[in-house]
Order: C-alpha cells, then sequence, then structure tokens
C-alpha cells in the first residue's frame, strides 16, 4: 500500500466517529485550534514569509484562520439545524433531511497564497463531518512544518486532518484516493484534475484562473478607479486569481485616467529594496519568465509601457534573488494580443480605449475566462453593466470584493471553474451528500400499487 492509500485509510477509518461527534463538538475542536494558531502566529507569518517574500500578506493569511473558523462555524450549526422533518405535496408523507458528509475531500492548492487556499476547503469540509487530505504547494514548503505542528497541538484534529508533501505524482493519487477532490490552480492543471476524478467518478471542485476585467463608465470617480484597478491588478504581486488585469476605459477620460494610473503605479516599491516598499517577488520565479514574454510580444506588436515594465532581480534576506516587477501600466492594445487575453497573473494593467459602455461590456465578456470583474461609474450605470458581465462575481465602485465580502455566494463561468460557490453557506453544504427520508404516517396500501 502506497503512502497515500495508508493516509486515506487512516482517514477513513477517524471519519464515522468525526461525524458522529456532532457539529458543535467539531466547533469546539476547531476552535481549540485556531486558538494554538495564534499561540504561533510569529512562527506561521515567519515560515510564509520565507516562501513568499512579503510579510503583510503572509500575517492576513494566517490571521484569515481564526475568522474563518468562527464564520464557518456559525453556518455550519444554521445548516445542520435547518435539517428538520416538513410536510410534503403529499399530505401524508413527510421528508426529513438527513444529508451525510461526502467522505474524504482531497485538498491541492497553489502557491499564490498557500496558507489561505491550503484551508479555505478544508475548514468547511471539516466542519460538516468530512476527513480531509491536503497538498500543498511544493513551491512554499517552509509553513507546512508549523502548521502541521499546530495540527499535532489538537489530536481530535490530527487524526481527520493530514498534510502531505508532494509534486504532481502526488496530486494524481490524491484525486484517484479521495471521494471529493477540491483544487484551486491554473486552467491548464485544472482540465487534468477533472480528467482524472472524471475516470475515478468523483466529483471534482475546481476554482481555476481568471482574465478580470475593470471597466471605468463615463462619470466614475477617477480617485476612486485609479487607486482601485491599481491596487485589485497589482496586490500580491498580480498573483491572484482575481486581480484585474484589463481595464477598458470610455472614450472622454482616458488621458487622465492613464496619466493619473501611471503616476499612481510608480510610486508603489518594492518590499526589501525601496522605503516603505509594499510589492513582493513572484513566488514562483518561472511565473516572471511568462508575464516578461507577454509584456515583450505586446510592445513588439504597437503596445506602449507607461509605468514599470521590466523584471528585476534583488536578493532582499539572504536568501538569493529573486525577480520583482514595478506595477507596470500598458496601453495602446488590443485583444489580437496575449496581454489581453491569457492570463498573465503578474502586476500588469493592460488599459484599453473604448467608444461607449456597450463596446467594453462586449470586450470584457471577449474572453474563455469568466472568474470576477469591476465597474466604476455613476451607480445606476455601473449596476447595469456589472448583470451584464459573464462573471460569476462582479465589484462596483470597488475591486475584489468577492474575496472581501465572504457572504456572496458566486460561482466560476466558462473555463475558470467548476462546482458550487466555495463562499458562503454553499462552502460548507457542498461537503454534504443529500438524503431524504420520505415517511407515509399511517402505513397503507396504496392504490397505485399491484392488485
Amino acid at each position: 500500500m502506497s503512502e497515500i492509500s495508508s493516509i486515506a485509510a487512516d482517514l477513513r477509518s477517524a471519519a464515522q466517529a468525526w461525524d458522529e461527534s456532532g457539529v458543535e463538538h467539531r466547533i469546539e475542536v476547531l476552535a481549540q485550534w485556531a486558538e494554538v494558531v495564534g499561540e504561533r502566529r510569529d512562527d506561521l507569518v515567519a515560515a510564509l514569509a520565507r516562501d513568499t517574500g512579503r510579510v503583510a500578506l503572509s500575517e492576513m493569511e494566517v490571521d484569515w484562520i481564526r475568522t474563518s473558523v468562527a464564520r464557518s462555524a456559525t453556518w455550519a450549526r444554521e445548516l445542520i439545524a435547518g435539517e428538520t422533518e416538513r410536510p410534503s405535496s403529499d399530505p401524508g408523507v413527510t421528508l426529513t433531511a438527513a444529508s451525510v458528509p461526502m467522505g474524504l475531500v482531497g485538498v491541492i492548492s497553489p502557491w499564490n497564497f498557500p496558507l489561505q487556499l491550503a484551508l479555505i476547503d478544508a475548514v468547511p469540509a471539516l466542519l460538516m463531518g468530512c476527513t480531509v487530505l491536503v497538498k500543498p504547494t511544493e513551491q512554499c514548503p517552509e509553513f507546512v512544518v508549523p502548521l502541521r505542528e499546530t495540527v499535532a497541538a489538537v489530536p481530535e484534529l490530527a487524526a481527520v486532518l493530514h498534510f502531505v508533501e508532494g509534486g504532481p505524482e502526488t496530486g494524481a493519487e490524491i484525486v484517484r484516493s479521495v471521494d471529493v477532490v477540491c483544487f484551486t490552480g491554473s486552467v491548464a492543471t485544472g482540465r487534468k484534475v477533472a480528467a482524472a476524478a472524471a475516470e475515478a467518478f468523483v466529483p471534482a471542485f475546481l476554482e481555476l484562473g481568471g482574465k478580470d476585467a475593470a471597466l471605468v463608465l463615463p462619470g466614475a470617480d477617477l480617485d476612486v478607479a485609479v487607486e482601485g484597478v491599481l491596487w485589485g491588478g497589482t496586490a500580491n504581486t498580480g498573483q491572484s486569481c482575481m486581480s484585474l488585469e484589463r481595464v477598458y476605459v470610455v472614450r472622454g477620460q482616458e488621458e487622465e485616467f492613464l496619466a493619473r494610473l501611471a503616476e499612481r503605479a510608480a510610486q508603489i516599491g518594492l518590499v526589501g529594496v525601496d522605503e516603505d516598499g509594499q510589492l513582493g517577488p513572484f513566488i514562483d520565479p518561472r511565473q516572471a519568465d511568462v508575464v516578461a514574454r507577454q509584456l515583450a510580444a505586446a510592445v513588439e506588436a504597437g503596445a506602449r509601457v507607461v509605468a514599470g515594465g521590466q523584471v528585476e532581480h534583488h536578493d532582499v534576506d539572504g536568501r538569493g534573488t529573486r525577480p520583482f516587477l514595478r506595477p507596470t501600466v500598458v496601453t495602446d492594445v488590443d485583444h489580437t494580443m496575449d496581454l489581453m487575453t491569457e492570463e498573465t497573473f503578474g502586476p500588469v494593467l493592460a488599459v484599453m480605449v473604448v467608444e461607449d459602455t456597450e463596446e467594453a461590456v462586449r470586450l470584457a465578456n471577449d474572453t474563455v475566462y469568466g472568474l470576477s470583474g469591476a465597474v466604476f461609474g455613476p451607480h445606476d450605470e455601473a449596476q447595469a453593466a456589472a448583470t451584464r458581465l459573464q462573471a460569476g462575481g462582479i465589484s462596483v465602485n470597488d475591486v475584489c470584493l468577492t474575496g472581501m465580502v465572504p457572504e456572496g455566494e458566486k460561482q466560476a463561468f466558462r473555463i475558470s471553474g467548476m462546482g458550487p460557490s466555495r463562499m458562503g453557506r454553499a462552502s460548507l453544504s457542498r461537503f454534504r451528500r443529500q438524503r431524504v427520508v420520505l415517511t407515509r404516517l399511517a402505513p397503507q396500501v396504496q392504490p397505485w400499487w399491484y392488485r
């Protein structure tokens, strides 16, 4: 028996007791763990910072654990308590919801938010009575050590949550060994996971890439639009599936918008390089090469870089040089360029001037992706445009709200993902199989039976 098979067998053997312990007990166990995480916060942040080259976002990831456990606990109580007897269309029959856990959940997580995305599916699954096997990204190996120690400090949790390290082969074996797989990562790898899950005949919940668009409509507050677009496209060095990568500005305000965006972009420094720097390095150095190729091809095709644009290499912590890219603004772009059609996953904002809102919406929808997006403009016009965008979560006069407001249930459109929402109550209910008990209150021979 392989290591993965052995771990899966152990987790399955613990599943029944974990489910039967009840939601309140599971909440208590997860709350104990959250307290341990709080006690080990500095260790976790330090390890995560070594993996990623950034500190502030590492603090955010660690602190997210406690808030996520508390919020999901409230929803878990509500969902389990809601499984009650109710009447049916047949007055002699009652229906009783009796959902059961999906079983063993496999999580395969990426490197851009390595801690948060290793746990964003695991916490809800555990609360709903599942056991969980997580393969964190091999690109960020250090944070796993203190994280595993926090789990070991709560033996009941350690019996139902396990982390296993490895590369693609390990991920493939996990898919073959679990009852449902949750994958966050690229579309290319997501397709392989989906195919492997189909072969294993298990559900696959996929959170994949995006090419999110921002629309700047006539009458938009340019102070808000410039700052929002800049942060939404470059935070975490643009290494987020919901990063804004395309900006469509309706003609008449493009010169002011572009000038202000370029000016502000030039003011954002690099962590460890510039005083008060806010932009960290590429976590995976290979991604810097992808971004550089897209930029070079766009410039060769006629695009113009008005801020940033050059990958730099710095050793900021004595651990070797890492690639950085200052916030980059590019204009004179069109949809013949990969920079406007393929996921960039770097701190690059490609700005295209359009004639009207109609063209902005049309071009925003001219994509194979459909994760999220943003619209800036007067309330009614922005709201109307937002409802026409083919993406799962649209922020109006703000950015990335789908990651900030956890109640907002949404699904990915097109090739950006598959499966139920990982936000709101659906983030928990998707880990229960829906079973119903239908009871005839007064047993009697039914008229449609054989006579």
